[in-house]
């Protein structure tokens, strides 16, 4: 006992040397004498000693606050002194603790100053005092009212994300999500880097079904879903709380200008799962599905590079444990199917045009020769396309695929087959007489091939006769059968056909007659001159029609003839003479 009252002695020596003062100090002390509850008194006084002993410092702001233990300015400048003091020494001197008592005794009067709590805690993140600085974080956000919280926890955070403490800091982060539940993609970044990935797939996953959630980041909805995704399906097997294959197809419906890649991270999750079967049935159904050139070509190429990957991973198997039967012939199998993919390739590609327009005839004749030497592939082709084109949405000629398919059992001999598809082309409501027209002149020409040309006659008079109804050459709301007898091409190929053959005839026996085509300056309201071979000039005498022997009967009148009659002089069967009769009662 004697010993440690000797010790108490030396050490309260020095501290009664202290309270002799200096010169420069009587004026501060006489000045604290007059007015010892002045902040601003103490202040100049410790200004005054910054140059002299730190202890003797320490002494003037422990008097300070002795007299004004409720000042901010006070403590503030005290503990920084006290901080700054023991800077650089190591973190078990006794100095630290000294401070930290320091602010301890701080704290009891400034437990609801924000600042006070930053520093110290800062104070003890440097010492390295792990659980002595959690809790006194969590002091500091007990003692200050919740408004004050944002400025503690971003120092929080950076003190738990310091150490490889995640369970702590996942506790922590969880606490600070209820007051700031829009920091939610930092948290889901820590889970991230710390190895946690499925309570970051389940946050990410309340993200993207929170709608009104906003990134602080500026990110959209769907780069949170592609986050989302690529966790899914890069670590299939550390996610365990989320079914990726319908998060991922849930995807497929609500981002359809991102095909390409959804169909890609459905794939690789399977293929880091090891169902290699699956992943190749998603790709398959992936190719048969997307609507873009872009997206099919995103997912063939990651087909591609998956089934080359399989192959050279059996290679090297193969290389390594020798040649078996089995293994080769495994390894043959992969090889064919790597090879028909790469043959399927432009097939494909036409399936994803016409998917994106399903009326494009192009398309269509181009897929039919993708099936070049595959008769049976040629037919159902065709019979699709005919079906699904609609002649009012056709981009290109609708009636080259009737054509085409005609011409396809004509040229392998089935005539009888090639006859009843022109037969049905022919009551297609084409939008244009043309395509019409075209139609039957391939159907005539057809059986010119053959030399059945009295057949070749037949169907061109067919097309030629008028209608039940009639109806003028560009009115659209008629359909294109009832415009058919005004076609010139028709009836150009018509006459040709009369012409070539030599059946002209001049008699009473019936024949129709070409209708009026467009009036034109030179003529007047007369018959294309192409059309004027397939005239039978025959006498004409009717009720109804002028009386001119030689006239057209397609200038009817119930008043008498019209000033000008148009009529046809025949002295041969090869006429093509005509003469405007200025009497109405004959040619002149």
């Amino acid at each position: 006992m004697a010993g440690r009252e000797k010790m108490a002695d030396a050490v309260e020596m020095p501290e009664r040397e202290e309270l002799r003062f200096e010169e420069e100090d009587v004026q501060h002390e006489e000045e604290i004498l007059r007015n010892p509850f002045s902040v601003r008194c103490w202040l100049r006084y410790a200004q005054a000693r910054q140059k002299g002993p730190r202890h003797r410092l320490n002494l003037l702001f422990e008097r300070a606050l002795r007299e004004l233990p409720g000042s901010y300015k006070l403590w503030y400048q005290y503990l920084r002194q006290r901080r700054q003091q023991v800077k650089g020494r190591c973190p078990t001197d006794p100095a630290y603790e000294e401070a930290n008592g320091c602010h301890e005794r701080a704290l009891v009067f400034m437990h609801k100053m924000p600042r006070i709590w930053l520093d110290y805690c800062q104070f003890l993140v440097d010492q390295g005092r792990i659980t002595r600085t959690r809790r006194t974080f969590d002091r500091a956000l007990r003692a200050l009212p919740i408004t004050q919280h944002h400025r503690i926890w971003p120092l929080y955070l950076q003190f738990v994300r310091r150490y490889p403490l995640p369970e702590t800091a996942v506790r922590v982060y969880r606490r600070y999500l209820k007051l700031s539940p829009e920091s939610a993609e930092e948290y889901v970044e820590y889970l991230r880097s710390v190895g946690r990935l499925d309570e970051a797939a389940v946050r990410l996953a309340r993200l993207v079904n929170d709608e009104r959630f906003v990134s602080k980041e500026g990110k959209s909805n769907y780069q949170l879903w592609q986050e989302l995704c690529e966790l899914l399906s890069q670590h299939p097997e550390r996610v365990r709380s989320l079914d990726a294959g319908a998060i991922i197809r849930g995807g497929l419906t609500r981002f359809t200008d991102q095909l390409g890649r959804l169909w890609g991270a459905l794939a690789d999750c399977y293929i880091r799962s090891g169902h290699f079967e699956k992943a190749r049935d998603v790709y398959e159904e992936a190719v048969q599905t997307v609507m873009t050139v872009r997206d099919f070509t995103q997912v063939f190429d990651s087909y591609a590079q998956f089934e080359e990957s399989v192959i050279a991973a059996k290679m090297e198997t193969v290389a390594e444990l020798g040649k078996e039967e089995d293994e080769e012939v495994e390894l043959e199998l992969r090889l064919a199917r790597f090879e028909q993919l790469m043959a399927r390739r432009p097939l494909l590609l036409n399936s994803v045009l016409l998917r994106q327009n399903p009326h494009n005839v192009h398309e269509w004749h181009k897929r039919v020769q993708l099936y070049q030497g595959r008769p049976e592939q040629i037919i159902n082709t065709y019979t699709e396309a005919v079906r699904t084109v609609d002649p009012f949405k056709a981009t290109g000629r609708p009636h080259g695929l009737w054509v085409a398919f005609a011409r396809f059992y004509e040229d392998n001999g089935q005539l009888d087959d090639a006859r009843t598809i022109l037969t049905k082309a022919t009551r297609v409501r084409f939008r244009q007489v043309e395509d019409l027209a075209a139609v039957w002149c391939e159907f005539g020409e057809m059986e010119l091939r053959h030399e059945n040309y009295d057949e070749a006659l037949r169907i061109l008079r067919k097309a030629t006769a008028l209608p039940a109804k009639r109806a003028e050459y560009f009115d659209s709301t008629e359909p294109v059968q009832n415009r058919l007898y005004k076609s010139l091409k028709v009836w150009s190929m018509l006459a040709d056909l009369e012409e070539s053959l030599g059946t002209f005839q001049v008699g009473d026996a019936p024949h129709p007659v070409p209708p009026l085509a467009p009036p034109n300056p030179l003529w007047g309201p007369s018959l294309h001159p192409a059309a004027l071979g397939a005239l039978l000039c025959t006498p004409m005498s009717s009720p109804g029609f002028c009386g001119c022997p030689l006239a057209l009967p397609t200038l009817p009148t119930t008043a008498g003839c019209p000033p000008t009659i148009l009529c046809l002089f025949a002295p041969t069967p090869s006429c093509y003479g005509w003469q405007h009769s200025p009497h109405p009662t004959g040619c002149t």
